[in-house]
């Protein structure tokens, strides 16, 4: 029974001492967290770096305390547990004259760890689950932005607030000099920012609450800045959303963090947060920019450019016909997943959408789509020709193939 007495006692120190570990724990928290050019850097990781990423926003400075707390609670109760331990093997063996206490139970000693543990578990779930609910509150966003994972970039459309409309694919912008290949070493020195440098960076303000809705076309992948505290997977068919709030200006880097494919490691995360003026001016120029690219017909564009503009045509003039998974109407409208038309020449698909087409198959006739611009057509066609189960050798359509079949 001296044991049991001093066991309650030990584990009732314990307890004493993680509640006040926790006023600890929140300033060495906030002290890390704070984002300047000497501890974070680029807001990516450094050479030999420990603890976290100093946290720029509220919710990344949170989980920063949250980790310093968990790892008190962890350490204490090893000390506890242990201690209580080897006191017993020292002082209570044979050899000192000690002899084994026969009891069946001690009440003192099954209060205490009921008691103690349910005690921590308490003190453990409350600020984290503030936290957690804290980090899928996406309302009353001022941005909100689509993030969509493909193998192996990323897609961007600016949907709602300042920027609403603007449109890019960011890829990896590391040269392949530097990577080398398999079983061919990198010609050229890797650079300061070595697969964590993108062509375009996805710009927002400081201080302006920025909805991430995250989506893919293929396979699982997970949009994560350390630094923002944020970690959502885009799923094909789904849509999830994380939020951040960046308390401070400069360039913060990320990666996918959900195993891809064989290029996973070459598709980074880059989020350059600036002030309002620099958000205005650069949302005006990424919009001058894309007016004036956005029908010429003589631009060359890059598969992923015209599926992400084929994606947003489909939605608006085909899905509701052909459905939004390609698969049509029964008795009503063909479907173009596994169409032979859209799988097989390109020439045939440009003729259908510009003239329109009657098979007799189904009631419904197919529309001329004249009105579309060549853009929109050749656009919506690569859409479709690299959508579910369509694999045509003859894969992409330029707009300029458009303006030649319009003659």
């Amino acid at each position: 029974m001296t044991l049991a007495k001093r066991l309650t006692s030990l584990l009732a120190a314990s307890w004493a001492a993680l509640a006040c570990s926790s006023a600890w724990a929140a300033p060495a928290a906030t002290a890390t967290g704070t984002y300047t050019t000497a501890t974070g850097g680029t807001g990516g990781p450094l050479p030999n770096q420990l603890d976290l990423q100093p946290a720029a926003t509220q919710i990344a400075s949170e989980i920063h305390t949250l980790h310093n707390w968990m790892m008190i609670v962890c350490l204490v109760i090893f000390i506890a547990v242990f201690g209580v331990m080897f006191y017993s093997i020292l002082k209570h063996r044979k050899s000192v004259g000690h002899k084994a206490a026969s009891f069946h139970e001690s009440t003192a000693v099954e209060i205490a760890w009921t008691v103690v543990p349910f005690l921590i578990v308490i003190g453990m779930a409350l600020p984290a689950t503030r936290t957690v609910v804290g980090m899928k509150d996406t309302s009353n966003a001022d941005i909100t932005i689509k993030a969509t994972g493909m193998q192996w970039k990323w897609g961007y459309d600016y949907l709602k607030g300042e920027g609403e409309g603007i449109s890019f694919v960011s890829n990896l912008s590391t040269p392949r000099e530097q990577i080398g290949a398999p079983g061919a070493p990198a010609s050229q020195p890797r650079g300061e920012n070595y697969l964590m440098e993108v062509d375009n960076e996805v710009v927002v303000p400081v201080n302006k609450k920025v909805r991430i809705v995250t989506t893919a076309t293929d396979v699982i992948h997970a949009w994560m800045i350390p630094a923002f505290g944020v970690k959502q997977d885009a799923i094909p068919g789904f849509v999830r959303d994380t939020w951040f709030k960046s308390e401070h200006t400069g360039t913060f880097r990320g990666n996918c963090a959900e195993l891809c494919g064989k290029e996973h490691a070459f598709m980074p995360i880059v989020v350059r947060v600036v002030t309002a003026d620099e958000y205005t001016a650069w949302v005006n120029t990424k919009k001058a920019e894309m007016a004036a690219l956005a029908d010429d017909p003589n631009k060359t564009w890059t598969i992923d450019e015209l599926k992400t503009k084929g994606e947003k045509v489909y939605a608006a003039n085909c899905a509701v016909c052909h459905q939004a998974n390609g698969k049509g109407v029964p008795n009503a409208f063909a479907p173009l997943d596994g169409s032979a038309v859209v799988n097989g020449g390109k020439g045939d698909q440009i003729h259908v959408l510009l003239n329109g087409q009657k098979t007799g198959k189904y009631p419904a006739e197919m529309p001329a789509w004249k009105q579309l611009s060549d853009t929109d057509i050749a656009a919506v066609i690569t859409y479709t020709r690299n959508n579910w189960s369509n694999k045509p050798a003859e894969n992409i359509v330029q707009p300029a193939e458009i303006v030649a079949a319009r003659k």
